[in-house]
């Protein structure tokens, strides 16, 4: 059994390169991300599609996306080819906020930082609970229910997410306004996080089942999305 702080990515990784068809499934993940990676890369070179698709607001983020799955990528492929795990979300956020401590202002960035994970985990959140994702899909002539049950999975999925943002950026202020850089988490940290409170099993199932939701309407959204 993965122990509880082995619960980022380098743990997930281990995980999954330790079951019978581990390395066929990491290197699936490396083919996954890097079409991804390319994807958002051709966005911000090309735009998407539609009366506003070329706004470089789009681009620039459709450039930061591409980047972040970038980095994912190489971080799997470096595993897959046995060069090493990368290292958790936790320890990578606890060395980035004691390094922004030491600068002057340091803690007004860090505290900033939060407030931008929990704007964002909100945005996410509230973005989902409204159903902003359907005018990205175009489901044609796909019956009543089958649109009502992908409606469903974004909803569940993106407040799911949006959640565990939230929560990462709750430790970065704390972090920021106690002038503790030990107290900022990752989002594996901060999913460990929500089992220690009461109802933390129930917390954390919800929000895996969340997420899993989420990775069923990414699959829907493949499928139907309009860029």
């Amino acid at each position: 059994m993965v122990q509880p702080d082995a619960a980022g990515r380098s743990g997930a990784l281990r995980l999954v390169a330790s079951t019978p068809f581990g390395t066929v499934v990491l290197w699936l993940l490396v083919i996954g991300f890097a079409g991804m990676a390319l994807w958002r890369l051709s966005l911000a070179i090309w735009g998407s599609g539609g009366k506003d698709g070329r706004k470089a607001s789009r681009r620039l983020a459709a450039g930061a996306r591409a980047i972040f799955y970038g980095v994912v990528t190489f971080s799997i492929l470096k595993y897959a080819l046995g060069l090493g795990a990368p290292s958790s979300s936790d320890k990578q956020s606890k060395d980035l906020t004691a390094t922004a401590l030491h600068y002057p202002g340091g803690q007004v960035v860090v505290v900033l930082a939060g407030l931008g994970f929990i704007g964002a985990g909100g945005y996410l959140a509230v973005r989902a609970f409204r159903k902003k994702f359907l005018r990205h899909l175009r489901m044609g002539p796909v019956s009543p229910a089958v649109q009502k049950i992908v409606t469903r999975l974004g909803q569940a999925g993106g407040i799911a997410r949006g959640a565990v943002f939230a929560t990462a950026g709750v430790f970065l202020v704390v972090a920021g306004l106690q002038y503790r850089p030990h107290q900022a988490r990752g989002i594996d940290s901060a999913l460990r996080a929500l089992a220690r409170t009461p109802l933390g099993p129930w917390l954390l199932a919800a929000v895996a089942a969340g997420l899993v939701l989420f990775g069923i309407y990414s699959w829907c959204e493949a499928r139907w999305r309009v860029v």
